[in-house]
């Protein structure tokens, strides 16, 4: 009899291990659930709910581009629409930003101060920090809806490897527990002030950002990689506009698509003992040839302070810190 009731108990343990490898409970699996429920069952916001059509006579040629992606000026967006929209429907939004070597401790507390006081303000949004040494991690006291996650990465010898394996860094923090946390992701440099309000314009499925020197050229004459060995490469001739690495985001999902791309590009060439004119940029820019970005962010978005500006440049939403690079990338 006792052996009779061992054995029950023993497939009983057994029927249960089976269901908990079927069915268990698990943090990620909650985390995936919530990332297919959040945007894919909100109503698509529609363009003409928050685009104006009528804007001031100066932004009229670069107003969209020829695949219909907006361009996002301070005179393009309805403000009180998108604000209806996503009161109703409500989204949480990422900001990632790298501090490594001397960028930690010069230039992050501005950054984290001006992003916590300007960006998504009202909205639910993560900071997070990746950073090589935590003792230089600045104190920040943040508004209501807002987390910090600080996170140590390796450092590398080379300030141009920092810039490229970033790529690949935010890839798999994407890939981990990002997508499952927030809607939205912007990746930017640590060497910027936000200066105004950065909002809810700025959402999107895939978002470029217009370079402050180069968004008036024509395609022959931006600094594409020419190199026709590189991943990188973009004919003489072929482009679309040219997109400053400093600001880049959209959803969880297409800027994980974005960094692995690029992260991807960038490991071929180092095995082939190639580095792209602009490193990632380069990269970013050959992806977005690739692969159109669904809105672009005006100048206005990521402006250099030092260059006089232009009559259609009416509101600076985030500007260039000094840059330092002789100091900073000495032996970053």
């Amino acid at each position: 009899m006792r052996y009779k009731i061992l054995i029950l108990l023993l497939l009983m343990l057994i029927s249960l291990y089976a269901l908990y490898r079927e069915y268990h409970f698990s943090t990620k699996k909650l985390r995936m659930s919530y990332q297919c429920w959040s945007l894919k069952n909100e109503p698509e916001l529609q363009l003409l709910n928050w685009f104006n059509s009528t804007m001031n006579s100066t932004h009229v040629r670069m107003r969209a581009t020829n695949w219909s992606a907006p361009i996002v000026w301070t005179d393009t967006y309805n403000e009180s629409g998108l604000k209806k929209y996503y009161k109703k429907h409500p989204v949480s939004v990422g900001l990632i930003v790298f501090a490594v070597g001397r960028y930690l401790w010069y230039y992050l507390q501005n950054f984290l101060i001006s992003a916590n006081t300007f960006f998504m303000v009202d909205q639910r949004v993560i900071i997070y920090v990746m950073l090589d040494d935590f003792s230089y991690m600045p104190f920040v006291s943040l508004n209501r809806h807002r987390t910090l996650k600080i996170f140590k990465i390796k450092r590398e010898r080379r300030w141009q490897d920092i810039s490229m394996m970033r790529m690949k860094i935010i890839s798999e923090h994407i890939a981990d527990h990002i997508q499952y946390e927030v809607d939205y992701v912007f990746c930017m440099d640590v060497d910027q002030i936000f200066k105004a309000s950065y909002g809810l314009e700025a959402l999107g499925d895939s978002i470029a950002q217009l370079h402050t020197y180069w968004y008036k050229e024509s395609p022959h004459k931006v600094p594409y990689e020419r190199n026709e060995l590189s991943e990188a490469y973009i004919p003489l001739g072929e482009g679309d506009f040219y997109y400053h690495a400093a600001v880049f985001g959209g959803t969880a999902t297409q800027v994980l698509k974005i960094t692995k791309e690029c992260a991807k590009g960038i490991m071929n060439d180092k095995k082939h003992n190639i580095e792209a004119i602009w490193h990632d940029e380069s990269h970013l820019n050959k992806y977005f040839f690739l692969h159109k970005p669904t809105k672009l962010l005006s100048p206005e978005f990521c402006w250099d302070l030092r260059k006089n500006k232009t009559p259609d440049i009416e509101t600076v939403k985030l500007y260039w810190n000094f840059k330092n690079y002789e100091f900073l990338r000495h032996e970053v």
